[in-house]
């Protein structure tokens, strides 16, 4: 009789009450030894928990959004005695015999003509539904992978195994359907052709790099932001030079304490005044796009370019923080995204944010909307610029003033130019004359 065995969390270091993100099998499901059960994500990073032992999956005993430690239960496991990856070449042809006879006979009956009223336009990156038998059966799988291959209709000739020896694991063929669903979303459904599939080795030596998971959240979700987001930029510029006069005076005097403000913290106290002026800009659509809420705190997300890619941590209620406050507050979250201790709550939550890449260069820039947010504010480096000044009897003189470039992207949906132009209007005052910040 097989044996039943539980799969525990292993030693995953200093980590406690570590969130499920992701389950990788099901009950009934065929694994080998070190298949990928389930994903985890700790405030430093995301890693895959492997099955100790080949066998057939008994229960699951998590969910996603469970928090789990070192000892916990996972999954109940029947073991085999042999790994489904090392089953012989005549057990695999007999497994796969009768999928491949029915899948000769779905390609015969999708051939033969039927009615229909107008042919759908043919997808190249969809999953299909028959296969080149040959090249399927040379793929370098299991007989449990090639089953859950037919079943998702993925075509294991054009999948790259990432296992052992280059052998097709699950989460390959998972990440080949994905990739294809989400082709055939950006070009089926938007009208748009998909992205071809250049081979660049061809034209001289390259380098596949991968990217981090950071890279593929933050693309994934600007991508759709940018899809489904109608964009508008406003560009203005802010006299800060008396700003900067008072904030190298404040560091002075908070230089024993360690205490840097930056102009980051200015903007901040800033974007709280102007979003209490026009508070449409603190507001999100709900799902249906009929209803706009409007939010009655402030949070504010800060861009930040960490080396493996960028991170956007909320600071919260900065309606109710000081100038000092804000400073202290984003020294420190600063290093925690440096760090890699920025939890999944430590980035939600947001209504506005703002990207500054002032330390950088630049003159100006279109930032894209951080979804479901509808602004978010871009600055570039500032600049000693002439500006003509008039006095008080309309008498003027171009003058050195330190200028700082403003892009303001938004929801056109929620919000008209005229109040975009408004609000960087408004932005520029207040930074210009910090004593409005008081109001």
């Amino acid at each position: 009789m097989a044996e039943i065995k539980d799969i525990l969390v292993p030693d995953i270091g200093d980590f406690d009450g570590v969130e499920v993100i992701e389950i990788l099998v099901a009950a009934g499901d065929q694994i080998a030894e070190e298949d990928p059960l389930v994903s985890l994500e700790s405030d430093k990073a995301a890693m895959e928990i492997p099955s100790p032992f080949a066998g057939t999956v008994k229960a699951v005993k998590v969910s996603i959004g469970d928090k789990v430690s070192e000892g916990s239960l996972l999954i109940s496991l029947e073991a085999s005695g042999e790994a489904p990856e090392e089953a012989s070449e005549e057990t695999a042809a007999v497994a796969e015999a009768a999928p491949a006879e029915k899948a000769t006979k779905e390609a015969v009956k999708e051939e033969a003509p039927k009615p229909a009223p107008s042919p759908a336009p043919a997808t190249p990156s969809r999953a299909v539904t028959s296969f080149d038998e040959d090249a399927f059966r040379k793929a370098h799988a299991s007989p449990a992978i090639r089953k859950f291959a037919r079943e998702l209709g993925a075509d294991l000739s054009q999948i790259k195994g990432s296992g052992i020896k280059n052998r097709i694991l699950k989460e390959d063929v998972k990440t080949w359907v994905k990739l294809a669903l989400s082709k055939a979303s950006q070009g089926g459904g938007l009208g748009i052709e998909a992205m071809p599939d250049i081979d660049f080795s061809q034209f001289g030596e390259i380098e596949v790099q991968a990217l981090t998971r950071i890279n593929k959240l933050t693309g994934k979700f600007l991508h759709r932001n940018w899809l489904t987001v109608p964009h508008v930029t406003q560009f203005d510029e802010a006299d800060i030079t008396e700003l900067e006069k008072f904030r190298k005076q404040l560091n002075e005097e908070n230089k024993k304490e360690g205490i840097r403000i930056t102009v980051l913290a200015f903007l901040m106290k800033a974007l709280v005044s102007a979003l209490k002026e026009y508070p449409r800009f603190n507001s999100s659509l709900d799902h249906t796009g009929e209803n706009l809420i409007l939010k009655q705190y402030v949070n504010i997300g800060v861009a930040m370019d960490t080396p493996d890619g960028l991170l956007v941590p909320v600071i919260r209620d900065c309606d109710r923080k000081s100038l000092l406050e804000l400073g202290v507050e984003l020294i420190e979250t600063s290093k925690r995204a440096r760090d890699k201790k920025l939890s999944p709550a430590d980035m939600s939550g947001g209504c506005i944010t703002i990207s500054s890449l002032g330390g950088i260069g630049g003159t100006a820039f279109t930032p894209i909307v951080n979804a479901p947010e509808v602004a978010i504010l871009g600055v570039s480096r500032s600049a000693m610029k002439p500006v003509y000044v008039t006095n008080n009897d309309g008498e003027g003189e171009f003058l050195p003033r330190l200028m700082l470039p403003l892009s303001l992207s938004y929801d056109h949906r929620v919000i008209d130019g005229a109040d975009g132009a408004r609000f960087t209007s408004y932005l520029s005052k207040v930074l210009s004359d910090t004593r409005r910040l008081l109001l």
